[in-house]
């Protein structure tokens, strides 16, 4: 409740960044991309980052091993609000990953007794399912739209598709390679 007091309070700046963020974070639900959809809707829509950046960013995210958040902290870096720059960009990887690490300290005492009854496990099990859906719906929005505008570029997802499914291409040479091929495009 203290984030979005501070953030109406203060207008802008760093308490604005942090809220964003921090709801974002604690809507997290079986990985990083889940939160893809989200993050547009609050750093581009009101025009925080560019949706250019904003793909250029996820792109280079992809490249990267571990969690999908190091997203988060270019997106702090590069956004028009707050502080921007390395504190901006701490500013919202500490604010996206608060919400979790806030919600495991808080059920570690009592995790033993939830876990027990098949209610929680069924919980669990449409819960996954739901984070499905809300992948899907990343891939749908803003990623197949703005990144596949037209027969060619349609041709090199499917072919850099193929490449990651079939040819076991490690992930950073096809982002490298759609990169490239992207700027002999233009």
């Amino acid at each position: 409740m203290v984030l979005p007091v501070a953030s109406a309070a203060a207008g802008g700046g760093w308490a604005v960044l942090a809220d964003r963020f921090y709801r974002v974070g604690s809507l997290v639900f079986g990985g990083g991309h889940v939160v893809l959809p989200l993050l547009e809707a609050e750093v581009v829509q009101p025009g925080w980052v560019g949706p250019d950046l904003f793909l250029a960013g996820y792109s280079a995210a992809q490249a990267l091993p571990g969690p999908l958040f190091s997203f988060a902290a270019y997106l702090g870096s590069v956004s028009r609000v707050g502080p921007g720059g390395v504190v901006g960009g701490l500013i919202a990887l500490v604010a996206i990953f608060l919400p979790g690490l806030l919600l495991v300290l808080g059920v570690w005492p009592f995790w033993q007794r939830l876990r027990r009854p098949s209610a929680a496990g069924a919980a669990l099990r449409g819960a996954n399912a739901a984070v499905v859906g809300v992948l899907a719906a990343a891939f749908c929005r803003p990623v197949f739209p703005a990144g596949v505008t037209d027969a060619r570029s349609l041709a090199l997802a499917v072919l850099l598709f193929a490449g990651l499914q079939w040819g076991r291409g490690p992930a950073w040479a096809v982002v490298l390679t759609a990169a490239a091929v992207g700027q002999l495009w233009l």
